[in-house]
C-alpha cells in the first residue's frame, strides 16, 4: 500500500549565535562523524515552528500545552457564562479536570484554585472550548461530568500542532496522539569549536574619570555555522488524526512555512541571529522517510575557492542521488527553493522554484494524494 511521506531538508547558515543551550549555557553540541558538531535541538526547533503556526493558521486549529489547565478552562468557562464568579468557574474548572484524572486538586490548600495538572498536558483550543460548554450545560442542569464524557470530548477535534508533534499522557494512555510529523536534530555539516565573547558594560551614571572600569563583565559561549535540517510528516497519519483533507494539506502548508521562517530565539538580543535557510529541498515519497544526514558523516572543510554552502550543497546533491539509485527510490514530487549560484546544483534533485511555489507545488501534490480537488 502506498504512502505520501513528505521529507524536508535545508542547508541553514546562521552567523555567531547561542541559538539553543544545554545547563550551563553552552551552545548545545553533538559528536558526528567523528568530530564535534554545532547542534540544535528538535524540542526548540519544534517550539519555534510552533510558536511561528499562530501567524499561519487560525486560532481554532491550534492548541496550548500548559500545567495551568484551570486557569485556561476557567477563562472559556468565565466566556461562556459571564454572570459566574471567578471561584466558581475555577472550582467548575478543577471539577472537570479532577474527574477526568488528568489532574489532581491540592487538599493541603483547602478549596482548590486554578488547577494545575502534574505534567504540561497539550489540549487544542476547541477541546478546552467543548469542555468549557460541557461543563457550563451540567452545572446549569444540576448534574456532573463523567470521565467518559471528558476523554471523549478531550480526544475529538485535534489541533494542527498536536496532530503534528503528538501527545502523551502518562496517566490517560488511551488518548494519546501519534505524532504525524518528526523533526531532527540540525546539526552542522562543519566541525566547530565553541568560542567565548568576553563583554563589559558601562554604568552611564559614572561620570568621575577617576572612576574607571566597568560596571558589569561576563561571557557568553557561541558558535557559527552551517546547519543541516530535516523533518518529515506522514501525511496519512496527518488526515487520520484532524479527519479532513483540507485541513491536512493547509496544515502541510504551514509546516512548510514555519520551518524554513521560524528560529529559535536563544540569545537572540544578543547575536541577532535571524537569517533564512540557503536552501530548501521537499521530496514526496511513497515508500519511507528518508534522511540524508550521511551527506555529511565526513565533515565538510571549506576552501579558500568554496566555502561550506557551496560544498555542502554538492555533498546532498551527491548523496541524494547516490541513496536514492542504491535503493530503487524515485519520490513523486521534488521542489527546490535556493539562493544564489552556491546551492545550484541542487537543482538537479528536482523543479527549482521560488518558496511560494514550493509550498503551492507541495500543497497539490497533498491534495491529490487525498483526492481532492486542487
Amino acid at each position: 500500500m502506498s504512502r505520501t511521506i513528505i521529507d524536508v531538508y535545508a542547508l541553514h547558515t546562521v552567523p555567531p549565535s547561542n541559538l539553543n543551550r544545554d545547563d550551563t549555557g553552552s551552545p548545545k553540541t553533538a559528536m558526528y562523524g567523528g568530530v564535534r558538531r554545532a547542534r540544535v535541538s528538535s524540542q526548540a526547533w519544534k517550539r519555534a515552528i510552533r510558536l511561528a503556526f499562530a501567524d499561519l493558521l487560525d486560532d481554532s486549529q491550534l492548541g496550548e500545552r500548559t500545567k495551568r489547565v484551570g486557569e485556561s478552562l476557567a477563562a472559556r468557562i468565565k466566556s461562556l457564562d459571564p454572570g459566574v464568579s471567578d471561584a466558581a468557574a475555577s472550582a467548575l474548572a478543577t471539577e472537570v479536570f479532577v474527574a477526568s484524572g488528568l489532574a489532581r486538586a491540592d487538599k493541603k490548600k483547602g478549596e482548590p484554585k486554578d488547577v494545575e495538572s502534574g505534567y504540561l498536558l497539550f489540549l487544542s483550543h476547541r477541546q478546552l472550548d467543548n469542555l468549557a460548554a460541557a461543563a457550563v450545560k451540567a452545572k446549569a442542569a444540576g448534574g456532573t461530568l463523567d470521565k467518559a464524557t471528558i476523554k471523549t470530548l478531550a480526544n475529538t477535534d485535534h489541533s494542527v500542532d498536536i496532530a503534528m508533534f503528538g501527545r502523551m499522557l502518562a496517566d490517560m494512555s488511551d488518548i494519546n496522539v501519534d505524532a504525524a510529523c518528526q523533526v531532527a536534530h540540525a546539526i552542522s555539516v562543519h566541525a566547530v569549536d565553541n568560542e567565548f565573547d568576553y563583554f563589559t558594560a558601562v554604568d552611564d551614571r559614572k561620570e568621575d574619570a577617576a572612576k574607571t572600569g566597568a560596571g558589569m563583565i561576563g561571557t557568553i559561549e557561541f558558535n557559527s555555522s552551517t546547519l543541516y535540517r530535516y523533518a518529515t510528516i506522514d501525511v496519512d497519519a496527518l488526515q487520520r488524526t484532524l479527519g479532513d483533507a483540507r485541513a491536512t494539506r493547509a496544515a502541510v502548508e504551514a509546516f512548510l512555512v514555519a520551518f524554513a521562517r521560524s528560529m529559535p530565539t536563544g540569545k537572540q538580543n544578543t547575536f541577532a541571529h535571524r537569517t533564512l535557510p540557503d536552501a530548501v529541498i521537499v521530496r514526496v515519497r511513497e515508500t519511507q522517510p528518508i534522511n540524508l544526514v550521511g551527506a555529511f558523516e565526513k565533515p565538510v572543510r571549506e576552501t579558500y575557492a568554496a566555502g561550506r554552502v557551496e560544498l555542502a550543497a554538492a555533498e546532498l546533491a551527491k548523496h541524494a542521488t547516490e541513496v536514492e539509485a542504491a535503493y530503487g527510490e524515485r519520490p513523486v514530487g521534488s521542489w527546490v527553493t535556493q539562493v544564489g549560484d552556491r546551492t545550484s546544483v541542487l537543482t538537479d534533485l528536482g523543479k527549482a522554484v521560488t518558496f511560494d511555489e514550493l509550498v503551492a507545488g507541495v500543497g497539490e501534490q497533498v491534495a491529490v494524494a487525498l483526492g481532492q480537488p486542487t
